[in-house]
């Protein structure tokens, strides 16, 4: 599975943020309820429309932004 599959960009969904199948759920709002100790299981069971591959999706998007970023020394 790529992230390419399920990770969309629509400048009329929430201002061309990155987003779930064109749902309205940002990879950063996967992001943040992670990185706030919500488990994959209370995420799912919150947003019943969100699969699992969704959530890895939303990291394997992080991970590849956060290999291409380029810093100014």
């Amino acid at each position: 599975m790529s992230y390419k599959d399920r990770i969309t960009i629509d400048a009329k969904i929430r201002f061309g943020k990155p987003c779930i199948r064109g749902m309205r759920i940002t990879v950063y709002d996967i992001l943040s309820y992670l990185a706030s100790g919500m488990s994959y299981d209370e995420i799912l069971r919150d947003f019943p429309y969100l699969e699992k591959e969704d959530i890895l999706a939303s990291l394997e998007y992080a991970a590849q932004r956060e290999r291409f970023i380029l810093t100014a020394s």
